[in-house]
């Protein structure tokens, strides 16, 4: 894949790109790189839907082990064989499956209410 690099742009000095094309060089880099596990922390943030399709298609290629930290539903539900789902009150429930089978088995645990997220209310600060 070539990360939605094209002409003058695949010869390019990294210092001369954008922030979004360092990112697409660094995803590049890290998955050319044969490792067998890959720590990714928001991975789909800021990416075009070209640049989206080309880390699917290289994670789907991947041998090893990912290990995606990511608020994309849409992503997790494609690519997600496990799920480590941090579902609040400090409970951590391991799940194997996609995110769709995931959110399944959490209304099947907790009930209908569970499927609707809710913002967590913080206390104020005081002083």
């Amino acid at each position: 894949s070539s990360f939605n690099f094209k002409g003058a742009t695949q010869q390019a000095k990294v210092g001369d790109l954008s922030g979004g094309q360092r990112n697409r060089v660094h995803l590049a880099k890290v998955l050319k790189k044969g490792a067998n596990v890959l720590l990714l922390d928001e991975p789909t943030n800021d990416l075009d839907t070209e640049t989206l399709a080309a880390l699917e298609d290289a994670l789907e290629d991947f041998a090893g082990c990912a290990v995606v930290i990511s608020h994309d539903r849409m992503f997790m539900d494609r690519l997600a064989t496990h799920m480590l789902a941090f579902e609040g009150n400090s409970h951590v429930e391991w799940f194997e499956g996609n995110f769709e089978d995931y959110e399944k088995d959490k209304i099947r645990r907790l009930g209908a209410d569970a499927a609707n997220p809710r913002r967590i209310k913080y206390k104020p600060l005081t002083r």
